[in-house]
């Protein structure tokens, strides 16, 4: 019974953390828009440079962001917004973003498994 409960509380915990986004809108807003392809429309441009999943950033200097913690991804991408984390590039993309925005992309990218690029860094 213990471990029922434990099960339960572990399962409510993981849904509040992501109680403000939705991993499928996040996913497609990731996306490098192609206008060509219905499918990537909205996209913001995340798989540029990180990865489609956020696990294979094209530079060393950019971050993984897979299995990254929700809540550190929304504070970054709202640093990046607001001028408190200065990177020309991260304010242009993140300026475009709205708070759903952020917290679609924070719930689709923390929602997936680290790589061995985490221990890494």
């Amino acid at each position: 019974m213990k471990h029922i409960a434990l099960g339960l509380c572990l399962a409510l915990a993981c849904v509040a953390a992501h109680a403000g986004g939705n991993a499928d809108r996040g996913q497609r807003l990731a996306l490098v828009a192609d206008p060509k392809d219905v499918k990537t429309a909205g996209g913001k441009g995340c798989a540029a440079c990180h990865g489609a999943q956020g696990e294979k950033p094209s530079a060393p200097e950019q971050p993984v962001l897979a299995g990254q913690y929700y809540d550190y991804l929304v504070q970054a991408l709202s640093d990046y917004q607001n001028g408190r984390r200065a990177n020309a590039i991260m304010k242009g993309f993140a300026g475009q973003l709205s708070k759903q925005d952020i917290e679609d992309l924070a719930a689709w990218f923390s929602s997936q498994k680290t790589t061995r690029l985490h221990d890494q860094r």
